[in-house]
């Protein structure tokens, strides 16, 4: 009697198991788009630092978006158990955030800076930057990129939420779960690997050896290293795209009138077409989008500043 009790558990438990791994595997796919631009924002935000600070810096990351998707994943289930009027939005404050981010990037390289004093200068030009401010910088990094991931997180989650909705309760929190540990390992698994490449490069191309075969990995190993710095540059730019491509996405669904424009837009086109139509109008919302909230903040800035 026993036997067969236990026997039953462990096949209702390897049933379970089957159905969260199918369930994964949906939701996975469901949130490889967002996945992919998670993947640039977060090797453009770790870029630029040096290199024995590459590694600890993506570490520090990945820990924040592990912290992020441990909020994340109960407050979901909440929020849909009780207020699911509320994720939309949520998610559409956050997606004018990302749109406003990367707007303040594009505006920050294009309209003129004040110019440095003579002693900033002189100090920049010595390398006298103090560790404290080296310090205070990688801080504003890594503090930068886990609010970037924290939004790119809540589509992950809401989008898996969504595979999942109509299943019971134990398996949603096991698919979401299963999606937040994979998922974050796996980008940042993937982000470490592009800050290093460079220093997979040199290695390769610093190898000893005869023969044809050696000769073509240490001359692999030279095209790598010269390589780095434009990967480097195009996941900036990629990254910045993605910042009004995911925006623009979020904002787009949450707008009724724009959603069924869209709709309107690429009726009667599919595939690429349909992707590419649905892409540009993302990226135009995302762009419009952070240019109002830029200049919303700098306006509301500058009339605070006078009232002090």
């Amino acid at each position: 009697m026993a036997g067969t009790s236990l026997l039953a558990l462990i096949d209702d438990i390897a049933s379970i198991l089957d159905d969260v791994a199918a369930m994964s595997k949906v939701a996975a796919k469901k949130t490889a788009s967002v996945l992919g631009d998670d993947l640039a924002l977060n090797a453009q935000q770790v870029s630029g630092v040096k290199a024995d600070r590459e590694l600890p810096i993506v570490w520090a990351v990945a820990k924040g978006s592990l912290i992020n998707k441990a909020i994340l994943v109960p407050l979901a289930l909440l929020i849909s158990a009780f207020a699911p009027w509320a994720i939309t939005p949520l998610l559409m404050i956050g997606g004018a955030y990302l749109c406003y981010e990367g707007f303040e990037k594009i505006a920050h390289k294009l309209l003129p800076h004040k110019p440095e004093s003579v002693a900033e200068k002189t100090e920049a030009s010595a390398g006298e930057k103090s560790s404290a401010d080296a310090a205070k910088t990688e801080k504003d990094k890594i503090k930068g990129a886990v609010r970037t991931d924290f939004i790119l997180s809540a589509e992950i989650i809401v989008i898996s939420l969504g595979t999942v909705s109509s299943a019971a309760f134990i398996d949603q929190v096991m698919v979401m779960v299963t999606i937040a540990v994979v998922m974050t390992f796996g980008v940042y698994g993937l982000v470490a690997g592009i800050v290093k490449i460079d220093d997979a490069g040199l290695y390769l191309s610093q190898l000893r050896g005869e023969g044809a075969f050696m000769s073509v990995v240490r001359r692999s190993g030279a095209t790598i290293v010269n390589a780095a710095p434009l990967l480097m540059k195009t996941l900036s730019v990629v990254g910045t795209f993605a910042m009004f491509l995911v925006g623009g996405s979020i904002i787009s669904h949450g707008l009724p009138f724009i959603h069924h424009l869209l709709a309107d837009l690429t009726a009667g086109h599919q595939g690429w077409v349909n992707s590419l139509i649905t892409g540009a109008a993302d990226l135009l919302v995302g762009i419009l989008v952070g240019a109002i909230v830029l200049a919303v903040v700098l306006v509301t800035s500058r009339l605070f500043n006078k009232k002090a």
